[in-house]
């Protein structure tokens, strides 16, 4: 196992984090919008709010009020329901609690002491993010040969089983059990996990020269939907993790052609209306590889906010309320065809699926999940960049870096192959 993930605690990783401000389960789904364009795994955790102000609160208390991560697809799903189209004003006021599915084991309070390999284990496990005090004082930063836990240096046991590691990291601490008034909170992600990591390729050595395949890091239970098939129906495949469904076209032979996907990544920072709107009214060929304006039979209502002077010529009579087409530039994605059968090479622009072959190194996945700010990637065949093989998303990431060497096969790739992979 790789030193790195033993002499490193979560508390290094905090430097520089900003401080929690929770998200309530009683703002709107406007509210939401805004912030999850501002978060990162494209979702944000959402909180009860405290029963008291200013009242004195442990993190048992605090763990409970978590009720779960609200994500971009969990809001376009809900908008694309058929009492949200009829009255979008009302929806985007509905408060988030009726949105949100409540899961209480995604984020978890950890020590700042807790060591690296430690917080991998639960990430591995179902955790998404980790809250860690701001405020409280921990000794130090790592110590080459000690581990640091509940403000004790204790001797390192690199033999440890992973299941030993996870109930260490559960145990009691001082700080879990003591109280604090006003205490300050930073999250960390998997995201911020993966670029600690790819900061210490040399350390993982080496991982980062293997292939996904060799790592076993491809996941083959992936959640797709035919591209004929209304986009609609992707919302009742209920991705877990990742938050994604691929658009496949099934060739005659059965193999999984990806056109594209519909996940919380694709919709991260898109117009919410818009594609509720298309995920409701298109197939999921369509709503992935979008309608041009000038071919597209639809009418979609425009959703921007009118300008007082487009009000004032509609009430003057001088004006209508305008329509416009749908295209996949409503939803963020660049225009492509209309057809997904004809001419798709043609137009792959931000719609296009983001892909991996199986030969792949573990860092160069890493890197391109990091530079999209994408929590998956999907596998294509080698010889073939269109057949769906798996996906890999940052649990897949995060058991690949906690292998053991044993497990590994070796790898025959030089260090600047492996920059050239990275760079293309």
């Amino acid at each position: 196992m790789a030193s790195v993930l033993l002499y490193h605690v979560v508390g290094d990783l905090t430097v520089g984090k900003p401080e929690l401000v929770e998200f309530a389960e009683t703002e709107t789904v406007e509210a939401a919008i805004r912030a999850i364009g501002e978060s990162t795994e494209c979702g944000i955790p959402v909180w009860k709010r405290t029963p008291h102000v200013g009242m004195i609160e442990k993190n048992e208390m605090r763990q409970q009020r978590f009720v779960g991560i609200l994500t971009s697809l969990d809001i376009v799903s809900f908008l694309a329901k058929a009492q949200c189209l009829e009255d979008q004003d009302k929806a985007m006021k509905t408060q988030v609690s009726d949105v949100v599915v409540p899961n209480n084991a995604l984020l978890k309070i950890v020590d700042p002491a807790t060591r690296l390999i430690d917080a991998l284990e639960m990430m591995k496990q179902g955790v998404r993010r980790l809250l860690v005090p701001k405020s409280k004082v921990w000794k130090g930063m790592s110590k080459r040969f000690s581990i640091l836990y509940n403000g004790r240096w204790l001797k390192n046991n690199e033999n440890a089983s992973s299941s030993n590691l996870f109930a260490i990291a559960n145990r009691p601490s001082s700080s879990s059990t003591s109280t604090y008034m006003r205490d300050k909170f930073c999250c960390l992600s998997r995201e911020d996990i993966i670029r600690f990591l790819i900061g210490c390729l040399g350390a993982l050595a080496p991982l980062p020269l293997s292939s996904i395949s060799s790592l076993g890091a491809i996941n083959l239970d992936y959640s797709y939907i035919e591209a004929s098939l209304p986009a609609l129906e992707a919302t009742q495949k209920h991705p877990g993790d990742p938050s994604a469904v691929a658009v496949l076209e099934i060739t005659p032979d059965g193999q999984h052609k990806i056109l594209g996907e519909i996940s919380a990544s694709k919709l991260w920072k898109c117009d919410y209306l818009a594609a509720a709107w298309a995920l409701a009214n298109l197939s999921a060929g369509q709503f992935v590889m979008g309608v041009e304006d000038n071919v597209s039979s639809r009418l979609l209502p425009d959703f921007s906010v009118n300008s007082p002077v487009e009000d004032n010529k509609t009430a003057n009579g001088s004006g209508s309320a305008r329509l416009r087409t749908f295209s996949s530039r409503s939803i963020g994605f660049n225009p492509v065809s209309p057809s997904f059968n004809v001419g798709r090479s043609m137009y792959r622009g931000r719609s296009a699926p983001l892909t991996c072959k199986t030969s792949s190194s573990l860092a160069a996945v890493m890197a391109q999940m990091l530079s999209h700010r994408a929590n998956h990637v999907w596998v294509t065949e080698d010889d073939n960049d269109d057949v769906l093989v798996g996906v890999v998303g940052y649990s897949d990431i995060l058991v690949a870096v906690t292998k053991q060497p044993a497990a590994l096969v070796p790898s025959t790739r030089s260090i600047s192959e492996l920059t050239s992979e990275i760079q293309s």
